[in-house]
């Protein structure tokens, strides 16, 4: 496998935390010496990563572009989960799956992950022909929840969404026209949310693929929300049900 970048302090924090052996190295800003960086350094230093203090120009040729913090690793890539099936067979309780339908913003994406991550969700699907990848914006915008919370892309996600269901998961579509709200049902079991992407929202297989349809309630002036957002009202509705 050929190597990858993390940048940003938080995706190369949770690397340094949940596989330290897998960090090749860290470029770091020569000029930064803040109470950030310094902390930073020394976690790295105690996880045994090597540093190498780099320059500007540097930094943003390996990231990509310039919004990289002052922090850049060079990582070999974790071993991924390959299938659904491996991941919902190692979750202990009731499965907790975000869907995605036609979400091509890599920091969409990346705000999905980090919420996914913040309410337990077990995975996050999405169609591999309408869907962005994990890249290194990703990374960063998901503060190390892409190194967390499995993603993965199928081929057809309408089989997919059937093969949840002949695991007893219910499938529950997000829509603005849905009868139901939210808080009408119940989200304590085996649940996939399903969002589509703002605007255009989930494509009609999707949709007749869901078991049911619900809505966020809006009380203001506006017709929706972002979907990173809607995940995460979805996600955690689901959380609180569930420690209730």
């Amino acid at each position: 496998m050929s190597n990858k970048v993390l940048f940003g302090f938080h995706a190369v924090t949770v690397r340094l935390k949940t596989a330290p052996e897998s960090v090749i190295e860290i470029h770091v800003d020569a000029t930064r010496r803040d109470a950030r960086m310094r902390q930073f350094v020394q976690r790295a230093q105690e996880a045994g990563a090597k540093l190498v203090d780099s320059d500007a120009p540097r930094l943003a040729a390996l990231a990509g572009g310039p919004r990289h913090q002052g922090v850049v690793a060079r990582v070999t890539p974790l071993a991924p989960k390959h299938s659904l099936d491996e991941v919902l067979d190692e979750v202990e309780g009731p499965p907790l799956v975000l869907v995605l339908d036609s979400v091509t913003d890599p920091h969409n994406l990346g705000a999905c992950l980090r919420v996914a991550d913040g309410a337990g969700a077990h995975a996050v699907v999405a169609p591999k022909d309408h869907a962005v990848g994990l890249n290194a914006t990703v990374a960063k915008v998901a503060s190390g929840a892409a190194e967390t919370v499995p993603y993965l892309m199928v081929t057809n996600l309408a089989r997919t969404l059937g093969e949840l269901k002949e695991r007893d998961i219910r499938v529950i579509g997000t829509s603005e026209d849905a009868d139901l709200t939210l808080y009408d049902v119940d989200l304590s079991g085996p649940v996939a949310l399903v969002l589509g992407a703002e605007g255009p929202g989930m494509r009609q297989l999707t949709r007749k693929s869901c078991d049911q349809l619900v809505r966020i309630p809006m009380a203001g002036a506006v017709e929706s929300l972002n979907v990173s957002v809607a995940a995460g009202v979805c996600l955690f509705e689901a959380r609180r049900q569930r420690l209730r």
